[in-house]
């Protein structure tokens, strides 16, 4: 069975340094690798410091790399819809190459590369896929678009194409505006279902891991915890964290005693943020990481004696479902009681405090402006309700 392991973080914090080193260790531990870069920003050549061309490139023994070509993947998934819209915008009067320029939506052209996985994953024959994708942001929008496709795949798509199938002879003759064809809906269909393959097969956790990329930086830090919420809400589950450039103990000089103190102190931020994640460290090196062997003491530093094609976790650390007006945050908790927990609610986080533990959870957009309306803890599990309190509540 193949591993497919996604790697993405703030643009900046080495991401595809530590895709690299991944594929370079999992490629020297015999498992037939490919790395490919989702990100329009490529910067996966530069890392191995090796020309990669938009098919699967050989850079070492068992090792590929490819940096996708948007083009082709966009005329593949997005050509005929792209055409068609074109059209309508040059009967609006817009100039064709403009037209052309804004048939792209935002986020088309990752998801066109990010589709090549299921392409890679259905007719190769690797054993380890590593993805380095997008900057958070751009990966979270890419990856909730399955759910928002499937929404549109059995609710609306159905009527449109019906609708359009029963009017278009009286469309076409009463007005010249171009009526969208049959191939048209065809090539609609086959983007969401391929879309929702993607889902199935990046939300299997026996198969597919996210890894968040960070470094000892408060907004860093931040922003990879909101992913993390997110990636939990989606599905997708989050399998390790990369603590990335830590100023080594080994480095004496007082100009960076403060930079030290300040990576400890984030360091433990860490800890509590993304419990019970595996959470790897890597020194900031004393030169780029460029080439084979920097990737392979990256690699080193990372994963020491563990194989990082294995799955580190297969949980999700929390879930949020809605019942009825209320929202559930559930957060298994084993081997506690409740007289155990205290929670702090803050603008945008929910601390759970444990002891002299705690752990901070982003909420998600739907529940920041909600109250917390009750807690309870039960089969190693606490559900924490949110809704309005200023409303009459179903027990949850």
């Amino acid at each position: 069975m193949s591993r497919i392991i996604l790697y993405t973080g703030k643009g900046g914090v080495g991401k595809t340094s530590v895709a690299a080193a991944t594929a370079t260790r999992c490629a020297d531990l015999g498992h037939k690798t490919i790395v490919v870069s989702t990100d329009a920003a490529h910067s996966l050549a530069d890392s191995f410091d090796l020309p990669l061309g938009p098919e699967p490139t050989p850079i070492g023994d068992k090792l590929w790399g490819q940096e996708i070509d948007v083009l082709y993947q966009m005329e593949k998934y997005w050509g005929n819809v792209q055409r068609y819209m074109a059209t309508v915008l040059e009967w609006r009067g817009l100039d064709d190459i403009i037209a052309e320029e804004m048939t792209v939506f935002p986020g088309m052209e990752e998801v066109a590369s990010l589709l090549q996985i299921v392409h890679l994953h259905d007719d190769w024959d690797y054993e380890v896929i590593i993805v380095d994708c997008a900057p958070t942001g751009a990966t979270l929008q890419l990856l909730a678009m399955p759910e928002i496709a499937r929404w549109y795949l059995e609710k609306i798509f159905p009527i449109e194409k019906k609708t359009i199938q029963l009017t278009r002879p009286v469309l076409r003759a009463v007005i010249d505006l171009p009526i969208p064809d049959d191939e048209l809906f065809d090539a609609v269909e086959e983007l969401i279902l391929e879309l929702d393959r993607m889902k199935t097969l990046l939300t299997d956790p026996h198969k597919s891991s996210v890894r968040l990329v960070l470094n000892p930086e408060k907004m860093v830090i931040k922003e990879a915890q909101r992913a993390f919420t997110y990636l939990n809400l989606y599905g997708y589950v989050t399998d390790a964290v990369i603590s990335n450039r830590l100023m080594p103990s080994q480095v004496q000089d007082s100009y960076f005693t403060s930079w030290k103190e300040i990576h400890k102190k984030y360091s433990q931020m860490i800890e509590e943020a993304f419990s019970p994640l595996l959470i790897l460290k890597v020194p900031l090196f004393d030169q780029e990481v460029v080439g084979l062997d920097m990737l392979r003491r990256m690699a080193e530093s990372i994963y020491g004696e563990r194989d990082p094609a294995e799955v580190f976790f297969t949980g999700q650390t929390h879930t949020i479902e809605k019942k009825d007006d209320l929202y559930l945050l559930n957060i298994p908790l084993p081997f506690v009681g409740k007289e155990d927990i205290q929670l702090t609610r803050s603008a945008e986080e929910l601390i759970v405090h444990i002891g002299n533990r705690k752990r901070n959870i982003i909420l998600p957009r739907a529940l920041m402006p909600l109250d917390v309306l009750g807690a309870r803890h039960e089969e190693d599990m606490l559900v924490v309700k949110f809704g309005e309190a200023d409303k009459e509540r179903v027990p949850a």
